[in-house]
């Protein structure tokens, strides 16, 4: 075989073999490296608490009669949700004047009192109406009247002076008039002032009504009136005609010390009355007096208000904050 024939025999296989190689590929893209697929977490269903050592007691009303002010400023409705919750109790609120929730007191028709007028309490207690009288918090009153005040009381330190002002300019003046702790701290400012003004002299007005009513009446009446810090902060948006003329816009700015306003938890005396909840009035005494619920009573009304509407002061609590 000649060499030409070799070389075109060599030349035929090489060109079938290229034609029959493997075809090229085009080259895979760089891309970041991705984690492996994870596993779906477990689906968890919502469980209850597990049971607890002491089993809830069943379902029970305690009966608590209170002055209005710590209804009308909304106090009650912060606070309550939570001893019904730990308690499995529903609390009926009677929202009257101390004097008459003293009296439901003294008739066994309630379970426990929260009121604030001392001399009164310690009546209850020393006639055995009530035991374990506890301290649970404290405001002040401030002076509230018309924006023109007429009788120019304005700034006045003491309460007896400016209620000595107003009785002498025979400006009008809303009382409560309902045997409430108020009435009875307004009516020994009158008797300071040397004064005791009577329902016919045509300027001074008895209306047998709670503080939210009588602020509202005073405000209708462009009249003067005494109330508690707390309900004149949770109501005033709703009393144009009125403003603060004595006692300041804080109680830290109230010069006057008489116009201190403290309030006490009393369970009714069981051993006097029978059928009282004294147990349960007794859980909620200290429940109310405790670190936890005073803490929440010096915080409520601060985000509204900037300033708090009671201040804490049962004993656990001034231990605590000497």
């Amino acid at each position: 075989m000649s060499r030409s024939t070799v070389f075109k025999l060599f030349l035929s296989v090489t060109l079938l073999l290229s034609a029959c190689g493997s075809p090229t590929t085009a080259p895979t893209p760089l891309s970041a490296p991705t984690e492996p697929p994870t596993a779906a977490p477990p689906t968890v269903e919502p469980t209850l608490p597990p049971p607890t050592d002491t089993p809830l007691p069943p379902p029970q009303t305690l009966r608590l009669a209170t002055t209005t002010s710590t209804a009308d400023s909304g106090l009650l409705d912060a606070i309550l949700l939570d001893f019904e919750a730990r308690y499995n109790a529903k609390v009926e609120v009677i929202a009257v004047g101390t004097g008459q929730a003293l009296e439901l007191g003294t008739k066994g028709d309630v379970d426990v009192v929260l009121v604030h007028s001392r001399a009164k309490e310690d009546e209850f207690v020393n006639n055995g109406d009530g035991v374990n009288r506890l301290d649970v918090m404290y405001n002040d009153y401030v002076i509230v009247g018309p924006a023109d005040d007429p009788a120019r009381i304005t700034g006045i330190a003491a309460a007896k002076e400016a209620f000595a002002q107003i009785a002498a300019a025979s400006a009008s003046f809303a009382s409560r008039g309902d045997d409430s702790g108020t009435d009875s701290k307004e009516k020994a400012i009158w008797r300071a002032a040397g004064d005791e003004p009577a329902t016919d002299s045509g300027w001074y007005f008895s209306i047998g009504q709670g503080m939210g009513e009588t602020l509202l009446f005073a405000n209708e009446k462009l009249a003067y009136t005494l109330s508690d810090r707390g309900t004149w902060l949770a109501q005033k948006e709703n009393l144009p005609n009125l403003a603060v003329m004595v006692g300041g816009a804080s109680i830290d700015e109230n010069k006057d010390q008489s116009l201190l306003n403290p309030y006490g938890v009393i369970p009714v005396n069981p051993e006097k009355h029978a059928g009282v909840k004294f147990e349960l009035a007794t859980q909620f005494a200290e429940w109310l007096t405790s670190i936890e619920v005073q803490q929440m009573i010096a915080d409520y009304g601060k985000d509204k208000f900037g300033q708090a509407l009671f201040y804490p002061n049962s004993d656990l609590w001034k231990a605590a904050h000497p």
